[in-house]
């Protein structure tokens, strides 16, 4: 039986790598640059745990877990693009099976509150 049944896998996600800008004047600065575009499972852990305070400023992320096919290419560097929702990768890859996938733990913030 597999691990990771094709029919799990059923988001579409970018994964892209950080670019840096060399120039002078674009110190501090990069864009993101595509990697590849994968099947995977995208599996949001319970709210409960999800808030927060981070130095008096209250924080809410939303942390998930993301499985997909095994792969060597991807490090905690990079980052997750499913539609709008942009995650970074804050554990993983850990190994599910036999080289037959890989799983990451990622979050996204946004800051809580009145956002007018």
């Amino acid at each position: 039986m597999a691990l990771l049944s094709p029919g799990q896998l059923n988001r579409r996600v970018r994964i892209e790598r950080k670019v840096k800008n060399t120039s002078f004047s674009g110190a501090g600065s990069g864009s993101w640059a595509l990697v590849a575009e994968v099947w995977a499972s995208v599996l949001d852990v319970l709210p409960s745990r999800a808030e927060q305070l981070g130095e008096g400023i209250s924080i809410e992320t939303r942390p998930a877990r993301v499985r997909m096919r095994f792969r060597t290419d991807i490090d905690s560097s990079m980052r997750f693009v499913m539609g709008n929702r942009v995650m970074q990768i804050i554990a993983g890859p850990a190994e599910v099976g036999f080289r037959e996938g890989i799983e990451f733990m990622v979050e996204d913030f946004s800051v809580a509150g009145n956002g007018a």
